[in-house]
């Protein structure tokens, strides 16, 4: 054989093997790709039990569908803040969101019925009520506003009192006491019926609020505390625990529909195990926490929740909320906390 019948074999190979390596890579490209690739947004700092608990459900979902969903996280408000996400599910420029319910409730009123003050006595009442008739009421007022709840509901946690001036013990102790609150009307209501001075402040000037003395405390579950640094500026930490927030996952319904029922179903129960794992990490936090916050210099102060409650009972507040809510809702809440007001 001729050294130019060799060159020509040799080009003429060389040549149709790299002709092939293009349609080789494109077909391997395809059958690697996920059929459906959604986004999944929140809030929270990338370490919280949100996002953690959050990734790992989209790992499971990914491997459970056999790659053919594949969501992508976007944690700390990468994609807009909550109003901004909130308009974002509707319309279906994301497809999940975490939202707090106490947010959501700026959308859908009844939402916050779970933000009632000192309603539930303990995560046993939270989760009685939230993994029953409260939780399916809810998820409906949700679907009714064109809004998936995509799984039960995640832990946001008890809310606490810090101070910088005084320990709260009793009611009488909020009694002109300067606090910031969020721009939430129930807890605006709450402290205002309480004879305290709340006043709406958004959150990235709390620590400012603070430590200038424009407000001597403010209300947070611990995890915000801790992650804020606000023992820097409070001395005091009164274990009120007097607003319950649920963290729920919503979902756009045009988006979810599109899935076939074989994924919706890997979806909702991956993320139920999520909310599982999540809410024992926020219990588990909220204990631990208590030590570390205590060894920075923050004084805990136990309170007596039921003599709130009793001082609270004495304002219009539950008479004003149960007819902000309705019957069918206030009677559900009622069937597990107890007569309110």
């Amino acid at each position: 054989m001729s050294n130019v019948f060799r060159k020509r074999i040799t080009r003429r190979t060389v040549l149709a093997t790299v002709a092939a390596i293009p349609l080789v890579s494109i077909v391997s490209r395809r059958g690697d790709a996920a059929e459906f690739t959604l986004k999944f947004a929140t809030g929270q700092d990338p370490s919280h039990p949100v996002n953690k608990r959050g990734r790992e459900a989209i790992d499971r979902i990914k491997e459970a569908t056999g790659g053919r969903l594949e969501i992508n996280l976007f944690p700390a408000n990468q994609l807009g803040s909550d109003t901004d996400l909130l308009g974002q599910i509707r319309n279906g420029a994301v497809d999940y969101i975490n939202m707090a319910a106490s947010v959501l409730a700026t959308l859908i009123p009844t939402v916050g019925i779970v933000n009632t003050g000192f309603a539930f006595a303990s995560y046993d009442e939270v989760w009685k009520a939230m993994d029953g008739e409260l939780g399916q009421f809810i998820k409906g007022q949700i679907e009714n506003a064109g809004i998936l709840q995509i799984c039960k509901s995640w832990d946001n946690g008890f809310r606490q009192i810090t101070a910088s001036t005084r320990e709260i013990k009793t009611p009488d102790d909020l009694k002109g006491f300067k606090m910031r609150v969020p721009a939430a009307p129930i807890l605006t209501s709450l402290f205002q019926a309480l004879g305290a001075g709340p006043t709406p402040i958004n959150f990235n000037e709390v620590y400012s609020a603070l430590q200038t003395k424009v407000v001597e405390g403010q209300e947070n579950p611990l995890p915000i505390i801790a992650t804020a640094k606000l023992y820097e500026v409070q001395k005091y930490c009164s274990l009120t625990s007097h607003v319950w927030d649920a963290y729920l996952i919503l979902g756009n319904r045009r988006s979810f529909s599109r899935l076939p029922k074989d994924v919706q179903e890997i979806v909702t129960r991956e993320f139920n195990k999520a909310a599982d794992d999540e809410r024992a990490d926020i219990a588990a936090l909220s204990k631990s926490l208590q030590a570390e916050l205590t060894s920075k210099g923050l004084k805990f102060v136990e309170v007596d929740k039921s003599a709130f409650r009793s001082t609270l009972a004495k304002t219009s507040f539950y008479n004003d909320w149960h007819k902000k809510f309705g019957d069918k809702g206030w009677s559900l809440l009622e069937q597990t906390v107890g007569r309110l007001g």
